[in-house]
């Protein structure tokens, strides 16, 4: 079974119906528990999009979350809620001041050493939101338990990859592989990422300018991380699989 893109997920969960700006509307946030991935999503907006004066529809799945446009005039939230009635996805109040813990794990090719992990811990110790961490230097993978009222994934990943790491999905599945490669600092761009992403098998790609690296999370039972080299290479990536790293973190 193939893993759906980390970020073709974060564009599924905004939702091409996004809230519409150029006629004011009523809205209304709720939580639906049940709404865990873009599929889900999809049939709450199938459902919801059945009232007509539903104008638009904006989803979060870290918090849960559906926040609905429509007239007043026309509808209102009883009513909205009825075409969720006799379906999984039951809506609750939803509170911006809740704790809502959510888990994700990534990869880190470039924690390297103890030193390199507890430099991370340290780093998150004084972000809002985050509730604990977990390192794993043997296997390169850091777990997070975080408040998705109060933070997000991609915070989280973008303070990693300003810190000099490279951190994708992490899945303990056996059929997931991790692929780590240098490319030159030119190449480090969002049209790298764009480029490994489109390759068949992969689930996840990130690049870090002080590594000079390029990660990938991919499914290996659809691809290898020697045919992911010949692919970037043929797509135009000046990959190379990097030399034995020799850590200075744990040196200090």
């Amino acid at each position: 079974m193939k893993i759906r893109k980390w970020l073709l997920l974060l564009v599924a969960v905004m939702m091409a119906s996004g809230l519409e700006a150029a006629q004011p509307a009523d809205t209304l946030t709720w939580r639906i528990k049940s709404m865990r991935c873009e599929e889900c999503a999809h049939k709450v907006q199938t459902a919801l999009r059945r009232n007509e004066a539903v104008s638009g529809l904006q989803f979060d799945l870290e918090r849960r979350t559906v926040t609905v446009a429509y007239d007043g005039e026309k509808t209102c939230p009883d009513s909205i809620m009825n075409y969720l009635r006799g379906t999984r996805y039951k809506p609750s109040e939803y509170n911006p001041q809740d704790t809502i813990f959510r888990g994700m794990g990534l990869q880190i090719a470039d924690m390297h050493c103890q030193n390199c992990a507890n430099r991370i811990v340290k780093r998150f110790a004084g972000v809002e939101g985050i509730d604990s961490i977990a390192p794993n230097v043997d296997k390169h993978y850091v777990f997070f338990r975080y408040d998705a009222n109060r933070t997000k994934k991609a915070d989280i990943r973008e303070i990693l990859t300003g810190m000099g790491f490279t951190p994708v999905n992490y899945y303990s599945s056996k059929i997931i592989g991790f692929a780590y490669f240098n490319i030159p600092l030119e190449q480090v761009s969002d049209e790298t990422i764009e480029t490994a992403l489109a390759l068949d098998g992969v689930d996840d790609a990130n690049v870090c300018r002080r590594q000079k690296s390029l990660a990938i999370t991919y499914v290996n039972n659809e691809t290898t991380a020697e045919k992911l080299l010949a692919d970037l290479k043929e797509a135009g990536i000046k990959a190379v699989v990097p030399a034995p790293h020799e850590c200075k973190e744990e040196k200090k």
